[in-house]
């Protein structure tokens, strides 16, 4: 690899790998933040710590749209460099902040006040680091190089089930309830000022520059322009990401509460059963790309998003039949290899769904709807599921995301390539 296409790599993963370093950890230590910060009569408070968390994924939505106006307009680059600083700064805020304790209501308001900041920049990370990076190599490689994305997000979820781990082994359960459960977010906004140096120094996308060099006048209008003449691309996107987000956000994000909570387990189990399910990933995201670079993306992505539907119900029932470290480190591998096969390609996927003066503006609306809606919104959901159907309603709401998914993708996907042709043409 080219020391510039190195450069280029790091540069856009390394926002990726910090957003999920940070949910990650918001979702490890949930049950502390909701005492924390949302002091309240039963499963109220837990409640209200995920409803705070969706609430950054509310803005992601605006940030899409801002953020991926501006890097249609000005560059992925200068998109980028902005965007690790906003990252760094709303990590560090729920690191910072004072408990409900000490300084009343201000210190929910700030922590939803970090998430909102922290959405709105993290709204446009994904589809300007994509962009980037996809358009530096050549259209046979891109669902390698774009599944490097989802790599990063497993190195975040190491990142933070290791800390997570060290900090819980290292410290007394009053240590860690008191101030060390902070640690992780504090550590992780170091990565801000890193990032911010990589990504200054990096050079613009050559696709974008030839784009430039062609149609010197920038378009005033990239939101307009993918709702009027891309509106089917962006449904198909939404279909290609539902059935991994609401994958990655049970198993990576909600089921530490879920095994504390419904299971009765620790948590140090889920978090040794991440920290090696998401070290997989890692190699297991790369390798999706590459099949989908030899075999299609598409034929990978239908028969992977099957499984996922066909699966979801033995795995939970398996765990909640007797539950214990072994069942649910065996549920997280089966799921976790499904689910790195499943995303390495969406990256690349989503790229080729919209033409290089829109791309980051159709990517970010439609990954930040998808994964608000499907993503963000699943501990909650489930959370108010579970009364109704029980322990088995992650299962379920699995299940539902990949029908649906298959069902959007199967009816968009031949006009998003007519769209897209003739946009090209």
């Amino acid at each position: 690899m080219k020391p510039d296409l190195r450069c280029v790599v790091v540069a856009s993963v390394i926002g990726n790998g910090l957003e999920w370093f940070d949910f990650v950890s918001y979702g490890y230590f949930a049950t502390i933040i909701a005492h924390v910060f949302f002091p309240a009569a039963g499963s109220l408070s837990l409640v209200l710590t995920f409803a705070t968390f969706a609430v950054g994924f509310i803005a992601r939505p605006i940030g899409g749209i801002l953020i991926g106006a501006f890097a249609d307009r000005h560059g992925r680059k200068q998109a980028l460099t902005l965007l690790i600083g906003f990252m760094a700064v709303g990590t560090l805020t729920l690191g910072l902040t004072p408990s409900y304790a000490q300084i009343g209501v201000l210190a929910p308001a700030i922590v939803v006040l970090g998430r909102i900041v922290q959405g709105i920049s993290i709204g446009g990370e994904f589809a300007s680091a994509t962009a980037l990076l996809v358009e530096y190599v050549p259209p046979q490689r891109r669902m390698l190089f774009g599944s490097f994305q989802m790599s990063s997000q497993a190195v975040g979820r190491v990142c933070a089930a290791g800390i997570g781990l060290v900090v819980i082994s290292s410290f007394s359960p009053a240590a860690v309830h008191g101030w060390a459960w902070r640690l992780p977010f504090l550590i992780g906004a170091l990565v801000g000022p890193f990032g911010f140096y990589i990504r200054y120094r990096m050079a613009e996308s050559p696709a974008y520059q030839a784009m430039q060099a062609q149609t010197p006048e920038r378009s005033r209008a990239p939101v307009r322009q993918v709702l009027t003449r891309y509106a089917v691309p962006m449904v198909c996107a939404i279909g290609v990401i539902l059935v991994g987000t609401a994958t990655t956000y049970v198993w990576n994000n909600y089921l530490p509460s879920y095994v504390v909570h419904q299971l009765h387990l620790p948590l140090a189990d889920d978090l040794a059963g991440v920290l090696i399910t998401s070290g997989l990933d890692i190699f297991i995201c790369a390798l999706g790309g590459w099949l989908a670079d030899r075999f299609g993306a598409y034929r990978l992505f239908f028969g992977f998003a099957v499984i996922a539907a066909c699966t979801s119900y033995p795995l939970f029932h398996y765990v909640i039949a007797a539950p214990s470290f072994t069942r649910l480190l065996a549920a997280q591998l089966f799921a976790c290899t499904l689910l790195g096969l499943m995303s390495g390609p969406i990256p690349g996927m989503l790229a080729d769904l919209f033409p290089v003066q829109v791309r980051s503006t159709g990517m970010a609306i439609s990954y930040n709807l998808a994964v608000t809606v499907f993503g963000g919104f699943a501990p909650l959901t489930i959370t108010w599921m579970i009364t109704f159907t029980g322990n088995i309603a992650p299962a379920f709401y699995l299940m539902a995301a990949a029908l649906l998914s298959i069902i959007i993708v199967a009816v968009t996907r031949r006009g998003a390539r007519r769209q897209l042709a003739l946009a090209e043409a």
